[in-house]
Parts: structure tokens; C-alpha cells; sequence
């Protein structure tokens, strides 16, 4: 009986397959760097229409799958579903002006303001925690990095102040985008809603008809990938969002609401936003009381056990089947070459390569034979 290669095993194992699609997305980030000129034209065409398509699709796909059902089982059209959805939004929305934004608009100018003095209290608080001798190696490194920071931010608002009439005139480039962004994208989500459904097929006509099956295998498995992940972490967001506004209003600190939304918001990025979202928290908490940050720590832990065993496993579970690790890869590279836009997309763009790279491998396997396993003698 002759045994099977171990290259042929190793090659076909799920260990090698992932570490191949990684190489390759990193192969296309760095390819995308070097090619950037021939790529600015796109992303000044994406600059304009990105905004409104994004933000379309993200609403898209949370108030698609009750379109579908409204229709597909009570037979209600579709266009009278999306202007009741598009009402019921427009009157939240007018809710949330009157109501919210008032009360954060007020915590978060306070924040500002008093922001340059919780930072001094909380460095004075810092410095007197480590004037003990045995922390000695502590100090002195923090220090550095200290007057490491200073320097860089000093450079960094030298540079922003040299360049005053270009940073005015972006601004306003900015703002205008982002008011034409949202005049335009309702009617982007309203024809998305209405006829999105009918894309895949549209889209098929193009592809030879042997390969029709396999293309919109390969669409609907992406728009579940998407969905899924969309869906999965904006819900978690609002959860995250609700926990710590109610666990820092029963604790009783300052700026609960404006701080409970800011950490829901920077949990949109993966493993690291609710730490990310602790440093006002603890910062303010350090000025109050050494019994309040104990306080904010423990609220913290509460809402990562509750977020981790409870909310992430019922609303994510594993339907991106990416793991921790390879997120991390994929956040390091993604936001090193792409900013806070790599940050934000750099996994859903990772799951779409991940499905593309999948099939045509699973292609080539397919029509090479080099991965055939023959009948063991």
C-alpha cells in the first residue's frame, strides 16, 4: 500500500490555504501602494460617491432582510415598506435631535474644554503614584515617552498651522461631501432596497453560461459575508453603547451618555475600540477619585465579560470564520496603508478576498489534477 505525499497533504490542509489568501492580501495592499498614481484618479471618483454609496449600503443591509420578509410572507410591495421604514427613521431622527443631541452636544464641548485639565490632574495623579523609589525605571521610561510626544505633536501642529489656507479649503471640500453624501443617499437606499434583489441576476447575464452557477455562488456567498458582518457589528456597537452609558450613570460618572456612544462607535473596530474608548473614561475617572476608576475598571469588565460570553457569540458567532490573529494581521496592514479607512473596511475587504481567493483555488485544484489523491493500493 503506498502512502499518500505529504505535500500534497500539507498543500491541501486549511492551515497553508489560510496563510496563502493572508500573503495575498498583503501582496495586494502593498501592490496597491506602489501603483498609487494610477490609482488617484479612482479614489478621487470614490472621494465623491463613496460617502453616500457606503453609508446606502450599510442601511441597506439592515433593513433589507425586513423588506424581504414583509414581502416574501404578508406579500406587501416593497416601495410601500421602504417609505414606512424611511418615515419611522425620519421621525427618529427628528427624536434624536430634540431629545439627544442637545444633551451630548453639551457633555461633549464640556469634554473639550475641561479635557486639558483632567489630562494635567491625571498626569499629576500619575507622577505622585510613581514617585516611589522601586517604580523608579517606570518614571524614567515614561517620561521619555513623554517628551517623545511632545516633540511629535509640537512638529505635528507647527506643520498644521504652516498650512492654514489648504486646511480651511479641505474642510470645506469635507463638509460639502458629506451634505451632498446625505442629500443623495436616500435615494441611493431607496432603489437599493426596491431592486437591489434583482443585481445578482442582472450581473449573471455577462458571465458564459457554464460559469453563471458558480459566479452567483460566489455573490451570494459575499453578500452574506457583508451582511453578516455589517449587521453583526453594528448590533454589537448599540449593546456596547447601551452597557457602558448605564453602567457609567449608575457608577456615577460624569459624561455617561457622551462617553457610552463614543465607546459603541469605537467598537466598530475590531478587539481594540473599547480599549481604545477607556482612556476619557479612565482619564476622567483618575481626576474624580482613586474609588472611581476603580469603579470605571469594574464596569469594564463587566461589559467585556457580557459583550465576550454572551452578546459577540449570539449576534457574530462564527460567521466570518476569521481568526483573532488574522484580524490583527489584517487591522496592522490594512490601517498602515489605508489609514482609518483600513481600519474600518479592512476586514468585510478581507472576507470578500478571502471568498474570491477561496473559489479560485478551489478552481484550479479542480482543473490542474495536480491535487488529485488516487485510490490508496
Amino acid at each position: 500500500m503506498k502512502n499518500k505525499p505529504v505535500s500534497a497533504g500539507l498543500l491541501n490542509s486549511r492551515t497553508i490555504r489560510n496563510l496563502v489568501i493572508i500573503l495575498l492580501v498583503l501582496a495586494v495592499f502593498f501592490l496597491g501602494k506602489q501603483v498609487d498614481w494610477l490609482l488617484t484618479p479612482v479614489r478621487q471618483f470614490f472621494s465623491i460617491v463613496g460617502f453616500p454609496v457606503i453609508l446606502a449600503g450599510v442601511l441597506y443591509y439592515l433593513m433589507n432582510p425586513l423588506v424581504d420578509r414583509l414581502e416574501r410572507k404578508y406579500h406587501v410591495h416593497r416601495s410601500l415598506t421602504i417609505t414606512a421604514l424611511f418615515v419611522i427613521i425620519f421621525g427618529l431622527l427628528i427624536w434624536g435631535v430634540v431629545a439627544l443631541i442637545p444633551t451630548l452636544r453639551t457633555q461633549t464641548l464640556a469634554i473639550i474644554n475641561d479635557w486639558p485639565k483632567y489630562w494635567q490632574n491625571a498626569s499629576h495623579e500619575i507622577n505622585q503614584w510613581l514617585n516611589d523609589p522601586n517604580l523608579s525605571g517606570i518614571r524614567d521610561q515614561l517620561e521619555q515617552w513623554n517628551t517623545d510626544a511632545s516633540k511629535v505633536l509640537s512638529s505635528r501642529v507647527t506643520k498644521y498651522l504652516t498650512s492654514t489656507v489648504s486646511s480651511i479649503t479641505t474642510v470645506v471640500s469635507t463638509v460639502t461631501t458629506i451634505v451632498i453624501g446625505l442629500i443623495t443617499m436616500p435615494f441611493i437606499l431607496f432603489y437599493l432596497l426596491k431592486d437591489g434583489h434583482r443585481l445578482p441576476a442582472y450581473l449573471a447575464k455577462f458571465v458564459p453560461t457554464k460559469g453563471r452557477a458558480s459566479f452567483l455562488q460566489v455573490l451570494t456567498e459575499i453578500n452574506t459575508q457583508v451582511s453578516n458582518y455589517i449587521r453583526g457589528q453594528l448590533t454589537v456597537a448599540f449593546f456596547v453603547a447601551v452597557m457602558f452609558a448605564i453602567g457609567y450613570g449608575l457608577i456615577g460618572l460624569k459624561f455617561a451618555l457622551t462617553l457610552g456612544i463614543a465607546a459603541g462607535i469605537l467598537n466598530l473596530i475590531p478587539y481594540l475600540g473599547s480599549f481604545l474608548a477607556m482612556v476619557p473614561s479612565v482619564v476622567i475617572a483618575m481626576v474624580i477619585s482613586p474609588w472611581m476608576l476603580v469603579k470605571v475598571l469594574i464596569v469594564f469588565v463587566i461589559e467585556q465579560t457580557i459583550e465576550g460570553r454572551v452578546i459577540s457569540p449570539l449576534v457574530l458567532g462564527s460567521s466570518l470564520a476569521i481568526h483573532p490573529v488574522t484580524i490583527l494581521i489584517v487591522l496592522l496592514a490594512a490601517g498602515k496603508i489605508f489609514g482609518l479607512m483600513g481600519v474600518i473596511f479592512g476586514i468585510p475587504g478581507y472576507a470578500i478576498l478571502k471568498v474570491l481567493i477561496t473559489h479560485l483555488f478551489a478552481w484550479y485544484q479542480e482543473q490542474s489534477g495536480l491535487y488529485d489523491t488516487g485510490p490508496d493500493d
